[in-house]
């Protein structure tokens, strides 16, 4: 059974051709997944921050809300609880 490997004491030949691939190994520009990453954080920092920026504008050039106006039922119900009574009374 031991004398079935032939390369006991060497690398198998599918390895022995490769050398030294990974010393030799040189960037060849940018890993695709960090360009994808870049993209999409660049895409949502973007959104982000014109968010913030037309946020700002609404807040300094439209005027505030308006309240609903009250009913007067509503404001007749408010004095009565309060213990002043309501004109007309």
């Amino acid at each position: 059974m031991a004398d079935d490997f032939e390369f006991s004491d060497q690398s198998p030949p599918s390895f022995q051709n490769m050398g030294n691939v990974i010393k030799d190994a040189e960037p060849k520009g940018l890993n695709p997944g960090l360009i994808v990453l870049l993209v999409v954080g660049g895409l949502l920092l973007s959104f982000l921050v014109g968010n913030f920026v037309l946020y700002t504008y609404a807040q300094k050039t439209l005027p505030p809300r308006k309240k609903k106006p009250v009913s007067k039922k509503k404001m007749k119900k408010e004095r009565l609880k309060q213990g002043v009574s309501a004109p007309g009374e």
